[in-house]
């Protein structure tokens, strides 16, 4: 059998073995709930926080831009794929959140990519939080620069990292770069940003957040983390999967560092641009995160609802944003208790390892502004039952 063969073999059966064999389960969306065949459930699986993804008039949006300008953009950015709402969306998202320039690319991940792999150079330092999301840890281990990983929100451990870099480069002049998430997609929980900023600057580096999760839920407006913890981040990135309820990301920057990716960032380069389609949808889901508070309050009051109706024996900790996890420790009895969950109509995702650290399989609970409250009463109801048979 050639190499390959068994090499992947060996690989899916170790995989299955350890009860952490991953399958995509073909499924139809309407609103709140998802359907396979004849089965529906309430789905609390969708990081549609905002619940825009089901939106009539974001709908209508993208249908109008499809109408106007076509399905595809049909070149990258730097040939003929820049197009009049692409320009419009990166001015609306600047102003809106406070900076020179925005970028566009085609998801998070190549955004969070495209900014390691050009900013930094050899012997650069990149200090990470230890849960960042894998595609800053794909691109520090990747990038040329020196990777340091700081414990979780562990501001005195990454004033220490930052120290030991100073100390370091004494006889040079290299650059330092701190990145975080401003919500941690699977804890739910917030960076210490105003703290991270503060070291930060103390020690002339750098903070870059990924606000994937933040962005539109929190904040004034919804401008997201930053806004909440009243900093201003060296460079901020958005993407358009979560509370957009569309798809895509911005590298909101300097001017500077905006002509820089546009000229080295190889992903913006060599990539086709995002269609003016949905970047003209975009530009109504912007205003309507902007406008439409509700939403969010709508989350906090779903989120309490929660809290209140949870048996407190279970040892559920909230969490300041519509994601939810309750830790299990154990990834079968994640996946049971997800699959008893389903037998009750109820969609809750067990997220395993290597998504999250060993013995820390959990469910991914996550609230958007279509849940009512009976659901969310309903879910806890269930939960209650299902922990204990």
């Amino acid at each position: 059998m050639p190499r390959f063969n068994t090499r992947i073999a060996q690989a899916l059966s170790e995989r299955e073995q350890q009860g952490l064999y991953r399958q995509r389960v073909c499924l139809t969306r309407n609103a709140q709930q998802v359907s396979e065949a004849s089965h529906t459930w309430l789905n609390f699986s969708s990081n549609d926080y905002l619940g825009l993804a089901q939106e009539p008039s974001l709908l209508q949006a993208w249908q109008q831009g499809l109408t106007l300008y076509g399905a595809g953009s049909g070149a990258s950015p730097l040939v003929t794929g820049f197009h009049s709402p692409h320009a419009k969306l990166e001015q609306q998202l600047a102003e809106w959140l406070g900076y020179d320039r925005a970028l566009l690319f085609n998801s998070g991940f190549s955004a969070n990519q495209a900014v390691l792999f050009t900013l930094l150079a050899k012997n650069d330092w990149l200090l990470q939080d230890k849960l960042n999301h894998a595609s800053l840890m794909e691109a520090g281990m990747l990038s040329p620069a020196t990777m340091k990983r700081f414990k979780h929100n562990d501001v005195a451990h990454l004033s220490r990292l930052l120290s030991s870099a100073a100390q370091s480069d004494a006889q040079s002049d290299l650059a330092k770069l701190v990145v975080t998430e401003g919500v941690f997609s699977m804890d739910g929980d917030l960076a210490p940003l105003a703290e991270m900023a503060a070291v930060s600057q103390q020690h002339d580096a750098w903070l870059m957040v990924d606000d994937a999760h933040g962005c539109g839920v929190l904040g004034e407006a919804g401008r997201g983390s930053c806004d909440l913890a009243e900093i201003k981040a060296d460079i901020l990135i958005v993407t358009f999967g979560k509370a957009f309820g569309l798809q895509g990301a911005a590298v909101l920057c300097s001017e500077d560092v905006a002509e820089y990716l546009i000229q080295f960032a190889r992903h913006f380069v060599y990539s086709t641009a995002m269609p003016p389609a949905q970047a003209y949808a975009l530009v109504h889901a912007c205003e309507r995160i902007q406008q439409d508070q509700w939403r969010r309050d709508k989350l906090v009051e779903l989120s309490d609802a929660f809290a209140l109706a949870l048996d407190p024996a279970i040892g559920f900790q909230n969490t300041p944003t519509p994601i939810k996890p309750l830790l299990l420790g154990d990834s079968n009895k994640a996946v049971k208790i997800s699959q008893a969950l389903k037998e009750q109509g109820l969609w809750v995702s067990a997220i395993r390892p290597p998504t999250v650290p060993v013995n820390s399989a959990r469910l991914r609970i996550t609230f958007t502004a279509n849940h009512q409250l009976d659901d969310v009463k309903r879910l806890a109801t269930a939960i209650n039952e299902v922990m204990y048979d």
